[in-house]
């Protein structure tokens, strides 16, 4: 959908992101002293780039992911997926999945979509969007590299999300009940439309009299 905003409009909003430092894994004030999860992808590495197969310029599918080192004290995991770069005060959510088992696991390509957890509660919550699901990297053409932060926390006992829960209920939770938590940069960018546009010079000097 972004694909189609103005070139113009992406330079112009370059120097405006929402910053790392908004993301929840940043500010549930709870990484000193608190256990670290592994998290990894087999479709791209930390601070890669995210293939357009998982984004709005591709299929837009969820890309598979992986973790472990979930601690003894786990009573569920949630993974919260949001754009550090998004030109909004807020970082953009692209997917929420809560009351995942506290074992280390993993989604296989496009499951995030619809987690299969055996019966253990595990659903999801809202994106940006006020939509269940993944929602693909759209970056604005010409807006520069986003930082897709792919965070899990893993979360002492509690009571379970109800309904479809947004970004603010799970800073909540994290910050009552967070042991543990991990994160996976994924980087995807939009560039200018008319990078791959031919130069009419070139082609008046290819074309036959």
């Amino acid at each position: 959908m972004l694909e189609k905003l103005p070139d113009m409009l992406g330079h112009a909003l370059r120097d405006v992101r929402a910053g790392l430092d908004k993301l929840v894994f940043n500010r549930c004030g709870m990484r000193t002293g608190h256990g670290t999860l592994a998290v990894g992808s087999l479709a791209f590495a930390d601070h890669a780039p995210i293939p357009a197969r998982y984004t709005a310029d591709g299929e837009g599918l969820a890309p598979p992911l992986h973790w472990s080192g979930v601690p003894a004290g786990a009573a569920s995991l949630v993974l919260l997926v949001e754009d550090a770069d998004a030109p909004t005060p807020e970082p953009l959510v692209h997917a929420i999945v809560v009351d995942l088992p506290a074992a280390d696991g993993a989604f296989g390509e496009g499951e995030m979509d619809s987690p299969r957890q055996d019966g253990n509660g595990a659903h999801e919550g809202r994106n940006s969007y006020l939509q269940k699901g993944w929602l693909p990297p759209d970056p604005p053409p010409g807006h520069g590299p986003h930082r897709y932060a792919f965070q899990l926390f893993a979360l002492g006992p509690g009571e379970a999300f109800s309904g479809t829960p947004g970004r603010s209920d799970v800073l909540e939770a994290v910050q009552e009940r967070g042991i543990a938590s991990g994160l996976l940069i994924g980087i995807y960018e939009r560039p200018d439309g008319s990078i791959n546009l031919p130069d009419p010079r070139v082609q008046l000097a290819a074309d036959p009299d």
